[in-house]
């Protein structure tokens, strides 16, 4: 089994307002990525929210601005101590995520984690972590690293361009809705997967 994890503990700086609650076709961004992830996980949670109303809730581990890793960290240690083989995290900001593309990356999950990779970067918000990766996890953000850091020092398997483009994905999956302009970008191009 594998855990659902929507990472939602940024500050939402650059939006200038909770990104969690922003409207895409009628429907907060949360929403949308939490019915994506209930359809291929048995159990959904937000991590790096302390409350988010209609939603389970798991805090960061540590306090303060520590990005993305944290909430990986707080879902690792969730779907370990239930007995999950790992979780499949993705960011609160990506509402245009497909659950066929999710399910595709889960069917690669063995164990070791499983990154798309889109435009030679590692899309680490929308990705498969093995909970066995919790400690590893841990000692990487206690030291200051990242997503990024902690998987250039553990076996992980990348799916390339040309593989999630035979899917039929088009990158809607990992499109981050950071401002406004990302929003006006992303409903031009993607909106038409939510209607």
């Amino acid at each position: 089994m594998i855990l659902g994890g929507i990472l939602a503990g940024g500050a939402s700086s650059r939006m200038g307002t909770d990104k969690a609650l922003v409207e895409v076709a009628d429907r907060p961004m949360v929403e949308w990525v939490a019915e994506a992830l209930a359809a291929v996980t048995d159990r959904v949670v937000i991590v790096g929210r302390s409350r988010l109303d209609g939603f389970e809730v798991i805090p960061d581990p540590v306090k303060g601005s520590v990005g993305p890793l944290a909430g990986v960290v707080a879902a690792l240690a969730e779907a370990a101590s239930t007995g999950r083989s790992g979780v499949l995290v993705v960011a609160v900001d990506q509402p245009f995520v497909r659950p066929a593309t999710l399910r595709r990356l889960v069917g690669l999950f063995e164990d070791e984690a499983v990154v798309p990779v889109a435009d030679g970067i590692r899309q680490v918000t929308c990705a498969v972590y093995p909970a066995a990766w919790h400690p590893a996890a841990l000692a990487e953000l206690e030291a200051g690293g990242s997503i990024q850091s902690l998987l250039d020092r553990m076996n992980h398997r990348l799916v390339s361009a040309a593989e999630w483009a035979e899917w039929g994905e088009e990158g809607a999956s990992w499109f981050s809705v950071d401002d406004a302009d990302a929003l006006a970008a992303g409903r031009e191009r993607f909106g038409s997967l939510l209607e």
